[in-house]
């Protein structure tokens, strides 16, 4: 896989230092012990309260130098990708920033985190030091292992802990909070693929239809591979593994963590999917859904949840200075306020009526279209996002949905409503150009029963707003010559001349309209335009059924 690096044994100290300079106050630092030491802390700390030091390998990211600042960690102890810190780099840390009130170190329940940090917290006390450990073992994936690993819930740790030393609590009360917390958390991660590491081969376990449960932070086997399926059904999976270990009388924050590659619209789906699911009746606060544990480019996402009491309630709701913690948001219901009511048509809400030709026309064409969506799609995606296909089908699923409440025997009122219909469910340009090409062909019907004219005049509207013109690579090459050749009677030819425009846009290697302007010359020849395609294959089922 592609990744963004200049030379792998640096990435990790270049990315820390890009934390830096894009951090928005100045009370973020790095000691100078970089390459080989790389503690990022507090700059304004003055070691009058417990110290909060915690970290790991780096590709977690935002964590653990992201969560440095008032209210949360005093200092991260970064490794290489994946790679436990040395004992040095974490006693270096431990040095920089205990005080007289101690040190409370956070480790995720790997080897090397829990002897490098370990080691290091023996040799600080040997030095003199007031140092406590808690160790976050908080993955349920593999049940009846004697170390469940240490993943995102370890965040739930960091927050509390930090809570407390920030309130001035002395360090046994500040980790008797956090050991208290660690024990009451479980997570469970899900993934449709591996991490691919910068600088290595990657090679993906997974198959193309596969996902798995269960994945570790570093990319791990899970427990199981599952087969892809929607997101409910993944959702009720991992609900069923974690309901069995949590209390369901009592409340619990739940954090829905990005492992890396899941993009936002995606993770609020998954968020909607687990609190719609009876997971979400024992919710009371919400973290995220964001990135804040990742493993990398991880296309996967992991739930954790701990169960909330006063103090734990506080801890996790209490504002921090760290932009990656997201703010806690208590579970509540969806406000619903009622859309402004508008009159449809020209004047006011037409009456469903019937005419059986124009049903029978409007149901071929929105059929039509809907049976070309893959095809419009994958045409669209070579010159531009790939969702022409999928616009024009919502829509036409749209006006079959209502056509039984359309003025079927009115042709004016049956164009107003086409152009209200299209203009609230296609969305996109194409969607507001349709709805003005009808709702203009409409008024025009109106002032004058004849259709083809009519149709001439919701084009002369449609350009004017849209822009476009005969060659400049849109739908207009194919509905300009068709609605001219039907303006003489002759249907037949007016498929023909909406055809022969949409094979026309193939050679054309400059768009002067639309998604496709954006697109090089290369990339546009021999492709028809989606959009010119759509209004041939439209014409042509008129033609059929003349």
């Amino acid at each position: 896989m592609k990744h963004f690096f200049n030379r792998r044994e640096n990435i990790v100290t270049e990315a820390l230092d890009g934390l830096l300079l894009t951090s928005s106050n100045d009370r973020l630092a790095r000691l100078d012990s970089f390459p080989d030491i790389k503690v990022i802390l507090r700059a304004d700390w003055d070691k009058s309260k417990v110290a909060i030091i915690s970290g790991g390998g780096a590709g977690h990211e935002p964590s653990h130098a992201g969560f440095v600042g008032k209210g949360m960690l005093t200092a991260a102890v970064s490794g290489e990708i994946f790679a436990s810190p040395s004992v040095d780099a974490v006693l270096t840390a431990i040095r920089a920033v205990t005080g007289p009130k101690g040190a409370l170190l956070i480790v995720k329940n790997y080897t090397g985190d829990r002897l490098n940090f370990g080691l290091a917290a023996e040799r600080a006390r040997a030095e003199g030091f007031d140092v406590e450990m808690v160790i976050v073992a908080d993955d349920i994936a593999i049940p009846g292992i004697n170390q469940p690993r240490g993943v995102a819930g370890t965040l739930f740790v960091h927050k509390i802990s930090g809570y407390h030393a920030e309130r001035g609590d002395d360090l046994k009360t500040v980790a008797a909070h956090a050991a208290a917390a660690a024990g009451d958390i479980v997570s469970l991660g899900m993934s449709l693929s591996t991490c691919s590491v910068p600088g290595q081969v990657h090679e993906d376990r997974l198959g193309r239809n596969e996902g798995e449960l269960g994945l570790g932070i570093h990319g791990e086997p899970g427990v199981e591979r599952i087969t892809l399926q929607p997101v409910a059904d993944i959702v009720a999976t991992m609900v069923a593994r974690l309901s069995p270990a949590l209390r369901e009388a009592e409340s619990h924050a739940l954090l829905i963590n990005n492992l890396g590659a899941v993009p936002p619209l995606e993770m609020a789906v998954i968020a909607n999917a687990v609190l719609s699911s009876p997971l979400g009746r024992c919710v009371r606060l919400t973290i995220g859904p964001g990135p804040m544990m990742t493993a990398l480019n991880m296309n996967g996402f992991s739930l954790s949840l701990i169960r909330l009491d006063d103090a734990r309630d506080a801890a996790l709701m209490a504002a921090v200075e760290p932009h990656a913690w997201m703010p806690a948001v208590e579970r509540h219901q969806i406000r619903i306020i009622a859309a402004p009511r508008t009159a449809a048509g020209l004047n006011g809400p037409a009456a469903a009526g019937e005419n059986a030709r124009i049903r029978r026309l409007i149901t071929a064409l929105c059929e039509h279209l809907i049976s070309r969506e893959s095809e419009l799609n994958r045409l669209d995606g070579r010159v531009g996002d790939g969702d022409t296909g999928s616009t024009v089908a919502s829509g036409a699923r749209s006006v079959l949905a209502r056509l039984d409440t359309l003025p079927l025997d009115r042709p004016a009122a049956t164009l107003a409503s086409l152009g209200d219909i299209l203009g609230a469910s296609m969305g996109g340009s194409s969607g507001v150009l349709l709805s003005i090409f009808f709702t203009a062909a409409a008024k025009a019907m109106a002032d004058r029963a004849d259709i083809s004219a009519a149709l001439l005049a919701g084009l002369d509207r449609m350009t004017f707003y849209g822009g476009a013109a005969v060659g400049d690579r849109t739908m207009v090459d194919a509905l300009s010559p068709a609605l001219q050749a039907l303006a003489s009677g002759d249907v037949a030819a007016a498929a023909r001349a909406a055809a022969a425009g949409a094979e026309s846009t193939k050679a054309m290697t400059k768009a002067g309209a639309g998604r496709a302007s954006y697109v090089g010359e290369r990339d546009l020849v021999g492709v028809a335009d989606p959009g010119a395609v759509a209004v041939a294959g439209a014409f042509g089922v008129v033609a059929s059924l003349a």
